[in-house]
């Protein structure tokens, strides 16, 4: 029975992060899925998986995708206790916004060029008027 109830929940946290954070160093590196599968010696369907969240990633697989993609094992788990539970272990709010913005490419574009904003105050504003056209957004979609 508690099986299901995790089969009903969607794929874990940890493991959207974790494709995540390996979509996210693939697009920095420029490998493509068919690329970085051939390496692994897998489908690049299963590496769609990987990505999604779809399919856990087992700790050799994971090592080897470290290798593959040139940094080590901890880099997927970056923020991680920021994003998978908050007190009490209680799920947070949005706790898939870092996958659901590094599979667009705008998104992952905006990733990738934010840190490269040097001045907090232009930060600021770029951060602010992305609020303000979220805020639109929600109030008439249709724009």
């Amino acid at each position: 029975m508690e099986q299901n109830a995790d089969l009903d929940r969607g794929p874990n946290p940890v493991d959207l992060h974790v494709g995540a954070r390996i979509r996210m160093r693939r697009k920095l590196l420029g490998v493509s899925q068919e690329r970085l599968a051939d390496q692994l010696g897998l489908t690049f369907q299963q590496v769609q998986k990987y990505e999604r969240g779809a399919n856990r990633v087992s700790a050799s697989k994971l090592y080897e995708i470290a290798k593959a993609l040139q940094t080590s094992v901890s880099y997927f788990f970056d923020g991680l206790a920021d994003t998978a539970e908050g007190v009490n272990g209680a799920p947070l709010d949005g706790r898939e916004f870092m996958h659901e913005l590094v599979m667009t490419p705008e998104g992952m574009e905006l990733a990738a060029l934010f840190p490269k904003l040097k001045k907090g105050r232009v930060r600021r504003r770029v951060l602010e008027l992305v609020k303000a056209l979220a805020e639109d957004e929600e109030e008439d979609p249709a724009l």
